[in-house]
């Protein structure tokens, strides 16, 4: 008897370790320190290799986000369900961001990391962080709302400005639901449009070895090992402490909301492997954005909770600046009541939102909060600058999963995450997803697009 076997499942092998990225990338995080090490002028040299990544990267930002929100809030049909997931988004963000600001505070003033150091404010080279100084005077709270709006429609593209092309993606996609049946053809042409540039993203990605490569052994070579032991207590009291964030607090939210951040972590683990070796969670926003979709949650979730959050929903930085401001204070000698501390706290709050998407924003939120506070002294930023490149990576992992974990849990308490789909692309099996993935409400007539050739 003849076996009709047309209709049975294609296995595909799975791929050598040494094709996946995250091992590619891995390697080259550990070539990388290698080279800065034992070669730090070489070491040095290679920093345009990541410089020019993350510029790649942040080329194809701008569109990424664009298309996601526009085509997913057309998708939405309505205005109500664009202001649910933005308010849902920002109480979340509000919660977790003044917890952990909370956080670092209860844990500086535990653990102590600067108590002892006796360091004079008058010893210290002010010189060395006025740049920071007079960038943190500039990112005012007014002077952040206000760049949210743009000079003109296209001048948040060649800029790059994250919540300009946020701004005006809402404002073209409510236009796109409040037309109806004439914005069809234009939100058929942008899912076409879509396919492409995650294409692009996709073939960016296979760059991202080459660009850790190049960051860390900058970064090694530059600073070098050595310069981390001198501030060990303040540095491995701030990864403590953000590690700690990440498996309790988040670890808690997660387990409410039915998954493990392990295996989310697991999930990204490509991505948190280029965010450490780039120091930069932007050069990971584009494949975020794409996996956070081929994990089920909704598109028009994922294009407002996303960019939104690396802007407002900033936790490793939020820790990093109470805990580094309270570290100076206790190496200074500077005492401060828990009155000034409550102060330092509220100030943070807003500050950090002055100089969300300025470069070194950690650093450049901390100068801003110190000097609204006199009490503790500036000029005692002098004492981690060498060691802040070494915290910034901290920052941006603890920034992205934090923005990870927001994107699922709005999507759920939205009703707008494929449960199974999700499970299954953290137990690691395909989802079979397309790219761009359809909304999970039925699209418009006319705006289904051919599947056929998924990934």
């Amino acid at each position: 008897m003849q076996i009709d076997t047309s209709a049975a499942p294609v296995v595909h092998a799975p791929r050598p370790f040494y094709r996946h990225l995250y091992f590619q990338v891995l390697i080259a995080i550990a070539a990388g320190a290698l080279i800065g090490h034992f070669y730090p002028q070489t070491g040095e040299a290679l920093k345009p290799l990541g410089d020019a990544f993350i510029k790649l990267v942040k080329m194809i930002i701008a569109p990424v986000i664009f298309l996601t929100i526009v085509t997913g809030l057309a998708g939405m049909g309505t205005l109500r369900g664009v202001g649910s997931v933005v308010g849902k988004a920002f109480g979340y963000f509000l919660t977790f961001s003044t917890l952990a600001l909370i956080v670092g505070l209860i844990t500086a003033n535990v653990i102590q990391p600067g108590a002892g150091m006796n360091i004079d404010p008058a010893t210290l080279d002010a010189s060395k962080v006025a740049d920071y100084a007079a960038k943190a005077h500039e990112s005012t709270l007014t002077g952040f709302v206000m760049d949210i709006i743009p000079t003109t429609m296209t001048s948040a593209f060649v800029e790059g400005n994250i919540l300009q092309v946020l701004f005006i993606a809402i404002l073209f996609g409510i236009g796109l639901i409040l037309i109806g049946d004439k914005g069809k053809p234009v939100v058929a042409l942008f899912e076409a449009i879509s396919h492409a540039v995650f294409r692009m993203v996709d073939i960016l990605m296979k760059a991202a070895p080459i660009g850790a490569f190049g960051a860390f052994a900058f970064t090694i070579g530059k600073y070098g090992i050595a310069s981390v032991v001198n501030l060990a207590a303040l540095v491995g009291t701030f990864y403590l402490t953000a590690a700690l964030f990440i498996v309790v607090i988040l670890g808690t939210v997660c387990l409410l909301n039915g998954f493990s951040i392990f295996r989310l972590i697991s999930y990204l683990k490509t991505e948190l492997l280029l965010v450490l070796g780039t120091s930069s969670s932007e050069s990971a926003l584009p494949s975020l954005m794409e996996k956070m979709e081929k994990a089920g949650c909704k598109r028009s979730v994922v294009g407002l909770v996303v960019p939104t959050g690396y802007s407002f929903n900033l936790d490793g930085t939020n820790i990093y600046m109470t805990l580094a401001a309270l570290f100076i204070a206790q190496a200074t000698n500077t005492d401060l009541s828990l009155q000034q501390q409550v102060l330092l706290l509220l100030v943070a709050m807003l500050s950090s939102k002055g100089a969300a998407g300025v470069t070194g924003a950690g650093f450049i939120t901390l100068a801003a909060t110190l000097s609204v506070v006199p009490t503790v002294p500036v000029a005692g930023m002098a004492l981690i600058l060498g060691v802040d490149r070494f915290m910034s990576e901290c920052r941006s992992i603890t920034n992205f999963i934090g923005n990870a974990v927001a994107t699922v849990v709005v999507s759920r308490w939205e009703g707008a995450l494929d449960r199974e789909q999700f499970d299954r692309a953290l137990n690691g099996e395909a989802t079979g997803a397309a790219r761009p993935i359809r909304d999970l409400h039925p699209a418009p007539a006319g705006l289904q697009l051919n599947e056929a050739s998924a990934d």
